[in-house]
């Protein structure tokens, strides 16, 4: 993808033929976003639409007792504020950048006009708004979830630097358990093995028996890191 980063399994630009691709990215406005930058915020009622080319972000949002809820992370390929584009409605959930990223950003209005121009974007469109949905349903996370998330990406991360062993797919940190995570952040294994699922669906970390594969360490760390929706970065 000519200088972008690798695009993940269920990504809209993954679905697209070479000349597709460079129709929906010709159309866009390149753009760039600094870690924890607010790439979109939740009740806006602009309608533009992201095809993330690099960086990762974090899709949430803040409930009724001013908790964040972390509906996901996304990457290279996806697409950000279609649904908002194509319905009209104000934004459902914020997005902030967890590391630098970079975006080819376009109007509501020349999104919907890519859709009916080329019927396989919106066929592609169509599935990876249908994996999102799938995931959602398989990973819901309530509303503690989000700070263990960050917190186990944390312990990851650091037992990664300090006793981590580097083969060709990643970081690898053995003699390691799920319960052995929560017992070091104080949190309750099933929330955490929430938290894991997100990182594995996302292709960031595998786990195995008493061993942890971290694919993205970069990602990982960039996500311990990032700040609560809500607070002021420096």
């Amino acid at each position: 993808m000519g200088g972008h980063d690798e695009t993940g399994e269920d990504a809209l630009l993954t679905y697209l033929a070479d000349a597709d691709r460079e129709y929906l990215l010709a159309r866009g406005t390149r753009r760039r976003f600094r870690a924890n930058d607010v790439v979109l915020m939740e009740g806006d009622p602009s309608d533009h639409v992201h095809v993330l080319v690099s960086g990762w972000v974090r899709v949430s949002k803040i409930v009724e007792d001013g908790r964040e809820v972390l509906f996901g992370l996304r990457g290279p390929g996806e697409v950000l504020g279609d649904l908002a584009a194509v319905t009209g409605r104000p934004r459902s959930a914020s997005v902030r950048a967890i590391e630098p990223c970079t975006v080819f950003q376009l109007t509501g209005a020349e999104f919907v006009d890519v859709l009916h121009a080329r019927p396989a974007i919106a066929v592609a469109t169509i599935k990876t708004v249908a994996a999102r949905l799938r995931n959602a349903e398989s990973a819901r996370l309530d509303a503690a979830a989000y700070d263990v998330s960050r917190r186990v990406a944390a312990v990851l991360v650091r037992l990664a630097e300090e006793r981590g062993r580097t083969v060709p797919e990643g970081v690898v940190v053995d003699a390691l358990s799920q319960e052995d995570v929560a017992a070091q952040i104080g949190a309750a294994r099933r929330t955490v093995a929430r938290a894991l699922r997100l990182l594995r669906e996302r292709g960031i970390v595998e786990t195995g028996r008493r061993r942890f594969l971290i694919r993205e360490l970069r990602v990982l760390s960039a996500f311990a890191h990032s700040e609560p929706n809500g607070t002021q970065g420096p």
